[in-house]
């Protein structure tokens, strides 16, 4: 999806939610090309049903429209998603996929889920959800898109709902002082990478999640020599 023009400049909210823990590691990312996850690709498509009748059948048809290599790991997830997410309440939204953006923070995003009436929004996750609450990084995703939801849309809203397709599990999330400083910090450390600085690594970063975790380690290294 293309940038509006007025969206220009602005950071986008996976790149804040990434920086929020290690910006080095979204100063690589911007060095390889990345296509979105095949795990999420399922997800999304799961997640366009949720709240209405829907034949599964149907639904995987779209995901190997969407996925056309999918194979036996996406078709697992797929059916797991079916199993956990049938029979359960979801929420029926009006639009999908809306791009929303804050001039006052300088962020934009794509919210997945938007219904004006409720009002309210949601953001689709392809991860399992916690055992309560939600994770993080979903905390500070929601702190953002509340802001652009909030600016771009008119909408009153404090929070916004998650779903964690792969659990079948939807809840809300409303964010504190806490998130949004967070937020901010990790807006500023985003900005740094668009602006083609190197970002300082920071103390205790979550490497052995990272899949550029042999470029960093072992120990301190020039950064002239993770590029």
């Amino acid at each position: 999806m293309d940038t509006p023009e007025r969206d220009r400049g602005k950071v986008g909210i996976g790149s804040v939610a990434t920086a929020h823990f290690c910006p080095l590691r979204l100063y690589l990312d911007r060095q390889e090309e990345r296509e979105e996850p095949p795990r999420y690709a399922v997800c999304k498509q799961v997640s366009y049903h949720l709240g209405a009748p829907f034949d599964q059948a149907a639904v995987w048809e779209e995901v190997l429209a969407v996925l056309p290599h999918a194979g036996e790991e996406e078709h697992l997830l797929f059916a797991q998603c079916m199993e956990n997410c049938r029979d359960r309440e979801w929420i029926l939204f009006s639009d999908f996929d809306v791009p929303v953006s804050s001039e006052s923070l300088g962020v934009r995003g794509v919210a997945d889920k938007v219904d004006p009436a409720l009002p309210g929004f949601a953001i689709t996750r392809a991860g399992e959800a916690p055992k309560a609450g939600v994770h993080a990084a979903d905390r500070l995703r929601v702190a953002c898109y509340t802001a652009c939801v909030q600016d771009s849309l008119g909408l009153e809203v404090e929070g916004g709902w998650v779903e964690y397709v792969p659990s079948g599990v939807i809840r809300f999330c409303t964010p504190g002082p806490r998130d949004r400083r967070a937020m901010v910090r990790a807006i500023a450390a985003a900005r740094i990478v668009d602006e083609g600085r190197i970002p300082r690594k920071p103390l205790n970063p979550p490497c052995t999640r990272c899949p550029h975790q042999e470029r960093c380690a072992p120990g301190p290294r020039r950064l002239s020599e993770l590029l």
